[in-house]
């Protein structure tokens, strides 16, 4: 004598497949698809905007800076301090013990080769982000008024509460004139 059962569930063991079973697999099939589309918006939003994307990288015109002049332009939401230094700056920033310094790291680790003359460097104090002002302090260079950090001509902190050096980007000569930070 055969059995069924009034919930559609396979009791004789044939091993085919109902149609409770197939709605199972497609209610579940649908429901992911719901959870993806659910989900992937908010996984989309965390990408970078389109505003921010495009200052990913800038090009600078470095003809325009005079010897001893500064130029700050905006990257990716900072200010970023080119300065054209002068050979008295270069030396000066040369000769510093590492000794003495907070954070060491010599000139030519934050200077290109062959363009020692430029300075590039995001201007914001390393302490709780504030805007140094240029070619002042003790150490001709920048002077964070908030706080009272020094940094010397080379970005590097040398007076005042300011953990580290200013961070140098990334950033590449296209030629003589032309800078791409980023």
């Amino acid at each position: 004598m055969a059995t069924s059962s009034s919930a559609g569930h396979d009791v004789h063991g044939s091993g085919q497949a109902t149609r409770r079973d197939f709605l199972y697999v497609a209610t579940m099939g649908l429901g992911a698809v719901a959870a993806g589309a659910v989900v992937w918006p908010l996984i989309d939003q965390m990408n970078p905007a389109a505003d921010v994307l495009a200052l990913s990288s800038i090009e600078v015109d470095l003809s325009k800076i005079a010897e001893g002049a500064s130029l700050t332009v905006k990257w990716r939401g900072k200010p970023v301090f080119i300065r054209h230094r002068t050979a008295k700056e270069i030396k000066e920033a040369e000769e510093v013990n590492l000794a003495e310094l907070r954070d060491p790291e010599s000139d030519d680790q934050r200077v290109k080769p062959d363009h020692k003359q430029w300075l590039v460097m995001i201007g914001v104090c390393t302490h709780l982000g504030c805007i140094p002002l240029g070619q002042q302090g003790d150490y001709d260079g920048w002077f964070c008024p908030c706080h009272g950090s020094h940094y010397d001509s080379s970005g590097r902190i040398r007076k005042g509460p300011a953990p580290a050096n200013l961070a140098i980007p990334d950033y590449q000569f296209l030629s003589d004139t032309k800078v791409k930070i980023g």
